[in-house]
């Protein structure tokens, strides 16, 4: 059973001081106080997934565009490197989401790539969705996977 999800775009820099390293007076550490983009840099998107079993976690980061293609990439990508390595005989695969964005439930094209997805695989993919609401209790987020 894995967790899929994809944070809202975010700033790539240095950009707060978390406080969690003590520094001498007056020699603080350097970091951009206000976050304003970075042309150089510019925001990413993180799309995780995060394996329940063996709680350990995947990132896949992307600069353009939340699109159902990249979430089911990130799966997919996920699938390749940790979860076949990790359940070499598994036929299911059974993946929680919440409601929206890119992998939500009445996103067409999340489901035609998972298909495609599944098809390739020779896994048989259950999705359950969590209620509108309840986004910010998910997995991912609590267990600080997709933080970037």
């Amino acid at each position: 059973m894995v967790s899929v999800d994809t944070q809202q775009k975010a700033l790539v820099g240095r950009l707060r001081n978390g406080g969690q390293e003590w520094r001498p007076q007056g020699q603080p550490e350097p970091v951009k106080v206000h976050a304003f983009p970075d042309d150089e840099l510019g925001k990413v998107i993180p799309s995780g997934v995060y394996d329940m079993a063996t709680h350990t976690g995947w990132v896949s980061v992307g600069v353009d565009h939340d699109t159902a293609a990249f979430a089911v990439e990130t799966l997919r990508r996920w699938w390749r490197a940790m979860g076949r390595p990790t359940y070499p005989r598994a036929k299911r695969l059974l993946v929680t989401a919440d409601g929206g964005g890119s992998h939500g439930s009445r996103s067409r094209l999340w489901k035609v790539e998972l298909q495609q997805f599944a098809d390739a695989s020779g896994l048989r993919i259950c999705v359950c969705h969590f209620p509108p609401g309840t986004s910010k209790a998910s997995v991912l987020r609590s267990h600080g996977v997709a933080s970037v």
